[in-house]
């Protein structure tokens, strides 16, 4: 299962430099994508490839893998654009980026209706509650997050990541804050579909 993470990897990380060396190339803005051409996309793994665009006049972007392993759902991530330091990172309820600020994917993913907080915290947390990353000085990222609180297509409403988005915020979630962590715009955003 490691062979195929890193092969997952390696194709996400291969998508990041296409897109980049397009960005380099051409000078002008590209066409907008059919929503028939969604930006998720299985690949022969077993994973879902995940691609985030910018939201909030932001440069942000990047790639999340969700892959899973047994009863885990590991997400790898890679991402570019983003001001350096922490960054909160969440699954929001609709995978809906068609908003220019990203609020058409809704508030946190919260099935279980908790208050927000952090991963595992006995006093509660969303589904989505995802944490915080830190973003290097060149604006880039890696992040990697495995629970088994999760799963892909298995219909359960309250562990399904299926039909949701992935959001990166423009600030650190402060982990307390209700019901999201203050965590400042949404600057990239990615539906979660098959």
């Amino acid at each position: 299962m490691t062979r195929n993470i890193f092969t997952i990897m390696l194709l996400a990380i291969g998508l990041v430099a296409c897109k980049q060396d397009q960005k380099n190339s051409n000078e002008q803005a590209p066409a907008p994508v059919a929503k028939e051409q969604q930006k998720t996309k299985s690949n022969s793994s077993g994973g879902l490839v995940v691609r985030l665009e910018p939201k909030s006049d932001s440069q942000a972007s990047g790639v999340a893998i969700f892959v899973e392993e047994g009863y885990d759902i590991r997400m790898v991530s890679k991402f570019e654009g983003l001001k350096p330091g922490q960054h909160a990172i969440h699954l929001h309820e609709k995978a809906d980026c068609s908003a220019t600020d990203g609020t058409s994917a809704g508030g946190h993913w919260n099935p279980t209706f908790e208050k927000h907080g952090a991963w595992g915290d006995p006093a509660g947390y969303h589904r989505g509650d995802i944490g915080n990353f830190e973003v290097a000085s060149d604006g880039t990222a890696k992040y990697s997050f495995k629970t088994d609180q999760w799963c892909i297509g298995c219909g359960d409403p309250q562990r399904d990541i299926l039909g949701k988005a992935i959001i990166i915020h423009q600030g650190m979630d402060d982990l307390t804050s209700q019901p999201s962590g203050a965590a400042g715009a949404r600057v990239a955003c990615g539906g979660i579909i098959q």
